[in-house]
């Protein structure tokens, strides 16, 4: 299946999750087994449903306050959001692609002041392909975005007043340590400190990399074939744990599209990866083979999105649609805060040799 169109979907708009479960844990879980079998479980039942020997990937990036209010000297109001800090020829830290919404095109050197501070910052062009522009700050920009700055939530998460404080709290996952993503890895979201000592106490390894989650991966897909999408960059991390524990032949259990993104960038060969810094454009569409991830768990995703390829090509376009005809059926949530999915692959979506 190579066109966008066969991955459309009817959705009611009912279906799309606007606040987050009552507990993390409390959200629903389809799994979607190899014969193509479907099964309703709540999230809490992951820790039966999982092999004892299996290593948990989780990512550990955490979601800045990526969103600014500011406005120009003349008093027109200009939203920022930060996307990554600028390297290219420069490694000054203070300097950061952004994204501009305005009424007018921004200008190189049009100063911008925060809303509601004397902080200002100034525009400095350089225009990438997405409209981005580099802006520089006067002092250290993490430190700005957590005092001012709000949360990017999605923009089927409707707020008319910004994000709020349970959003501040449940816009991340236990696991979020290394700052940087502009969206949330939200597989990650139903992980509760009750699951998670229930998985140690059963014995499953838990490890994690860092994926910094851009806004390439929910972008719009534009293009009519699959061989026509090209993806924006974003950064990954493996660490040497994470790498021995790949290498040592266990099940692999994905804890998100972000999770299988990094790995299967950072493959060398099957169940190796290669430890260290990377960038990643990979579109994974079917007929692609999975080196390192052998289980996925995710939420359900947009129509005609490049994560619903990504999902179809591990599990089977026939086998992905009937399940989310069935989870739209039978009332599951979908989206950043919805359910889950448990998926396992289909037989030839993984690549041949072991360990």
């Amino acid at each position: 299946m190579r066109r966008t169109s066969d991955y459309d979907f009817e959705l009611p708009a009912g279906a799309i999750a606007q606040t987050p479960a009552q507990r993390r844990d409390a959200s629903r879980l389809l799994c979607l087994g190899a014969d193509g079998s479907l099964a309703d479980h709540s999230f809490a039942d992951i820790v039966e449903l999982l092999p004892r020997d299996a290593v948990l990937v989780v990512n550990d990036t955490k979601v800045i306050r990526a969103r600014l209010r500011t406005k120009k000297l003349s008093g027109g109001a200009v939203e920022l959001l930060l996307l990554e800090p600028f390297t290219g020829g420069s490694q000054d830290p203070l300097v950061w692609r952004c994204l501009a919404k305005a009424s007018k095109p921004i200008r190189d050197g049009c100063v911008l002041s925060i809303v509601g501070t004397t902080i200002a910052c100034k525009a400095l062009g350089g225009r990438w392909a997405d409209g981005s522009i580099l802006v520089e700050f006067p002092s250290e920009v993490f430190a700005i975005l957590e005092e001012h700055g709000e949360l990017p939530l999605p923009p089927y998460i409707e707020r008319t007043q910004g994000d709020t404080e349970d959003d501040r709290a449940r816009y991340q996952t236990l696991f979020a340590a290394e700052q940087g993503a502009v969206a949330a890895p939200t597989a990650g979201l139903h992980f509760s400190e009750r699951v998670l000592k229930a998985l140690d106490d059963r014995g499953i390894t838990r490890t994690s990399i860092t994926l910094h989650v851009g806004l390439g991966t929910f972008a719009p897909v534009r293009a009519e074939s699959l061989d026509d999408i090209a993806l924006h960059e974003e950064r990954y991390n493996i660490t040497p744990e994470c790498a021995a524990l790949v290498a040592s032949g266990r099940p692999i259990v994905a804890v998100g599209t972000t999770v299988v993104r990094a790995l299967e960038s950072a493959a060398t060969a099957r169940k190796a990866v290669t430890v260290g810094a990377g960038r990643t454009s990979i579109f994974i569409s079917p007929g692609y083979k999975f080196q390192v991830v052998d289980t996925l768990l995710t939420n359900f995703h947009l129509p005609k999105s490049t994560l619903l390829m990504l999902v179809s090509a591990f599990a089977g376009y026939e086998r992905v649609m009937t399940a989310y005809a069935h989870a739209v059926e039978t009332g599951y949530r979908f989206y950043s805060y919805g359910d889950a999915m448990l998926v396992a692959p289909e037989a030839d979506a993984l690549a041949p040799g072991g360990a």
